[in-house]
């Protein structure tokens, strides 16, 4: 269903039910709200949570920002490790705010906020700037954007900014495989005709590199994050796969040591994806984590 969150037609799914604790959960960069896989929200659902998941910002079906254009991507990377400022379309915050419009417009008081990637981003910053509404967060696989942390490898940079944006959905398909691969739980692979379903139903729900290319550029014009963790009250769990070729261990590490109180979990063999064990066992930290923070806000 659409949303009007932030002044913006936002997408949003809620499962669930009314009456429970509400997870909120935020997807990363160029990933749609089915990018969190049915395993995960049900493992939540089963947990006692109410979830709500929405398109961001210029992805899946949510409005676009088609009239920015994309900017030059190589371009504001350079300017970025210049230490100049990235000119982007919109920021993480905007971002961050459409996120506190979706529990507005459904008439949620406060919500977990779970985000991944690029969503645990937006979500460090809706846990900063709207503590009354944030009964917990959990960033998965994340970072705190600080200078000097460590990016992705070589070989995964070069396929992200070669990301078609055009050609012939089984082209695009295999593209988006060979991304996967290089990124993968190598202690969870899985099969290809698994992956490639997965990546027909996204494509044909909605396909807007576009909107991927505008969300990188909002996150390398982030740079405040470093300095607004410290701010984060609410309980907080941070969540990282030991083997992450896109956003290496030592981003999450980072994040956890700037926000007060903060836990740390390193996963064994998990990358920088969500295959069906991956989901269990951040089920498994997160639904306690959870309960917990719940009966912290109890009176």
């Amino acid at each position: 269903m659409k949303l009007l969150a932030n002044g913006l037609q936002i997408e949003v799914d809620d499962t669930g039910g009314e009456g429970r604790p509400v997870a909120l959960l935020i997807m990363g960069l160029g990933m749609q709200l089915v990018g969190w896989p049915q395993e995960f929200v049900r493992a939540l659902v089963d947990a006692g949570f109410r979830v709500v998941r929405h398109d961001n910002r210029d992805i899946g079906l949510s409005q676009g920002f088609e009239h920015a254009g994309t900017g030059n991507i190589v371009w504001e990377s350079i300017r970025q490790r210049l230490g100049l400022q990235v000119r982007s379309a919109y920021t993480l915050h905007d971002m961050a705010r459409d996120s506190l419009g979706v529990l507005d417009a459904l008439g949620i008081r406060q919500a977990h906020v779970i985000g991944a990637s690029m969503g645990g981003m937006i979500a460090q910053h809706l846990a900063a700037e709207a503590p009354d509404r944030v009964a917990s967060l959990v960033s998965i696989m994340s970072s705190s954007g600080a200078r000097g942390l460590p990016g992705p490898r070589s070989d995964v940079a070069a396929m992200l900014l070669r990301r078609p944006l055009g050609g012939s959905e089984a082209e695009l398909v295999a593209h988006s495989i060979r991304l996967l691969r290089l990124i993968q739980s190598p202690a969870y692979p899985q099969s290809t005709e698994v992956l490639a379903e997965r990546l027909t139903f996204s494509m044909r729900r909605a396909y807007r590199p576009a909107g991927m290319f505008r969300q990188m550029l909002a996150i390398g014009a982030d740079g405040r994050r470093p300095e607004v963790l410290p701010r984060i009250k609410c309980p907080t769990l941070v969540l990282h796969g030991e083997a992450d070729a896109l956003v290496p261990m030592a981003c999450g590490l980072d994040t956890a040591k700037r926000i007060p109180g903060a836990k740390f979990i390193g996963i064994p063999g998990m990358g920088h994806d969500l295959p069906p064990e991956v989901c269990a066992i951040l089920a498994h930290h997160i639904a306690p984590f959870l309960h917990a923070a719940e009966e912290h806000h109890k009176p």
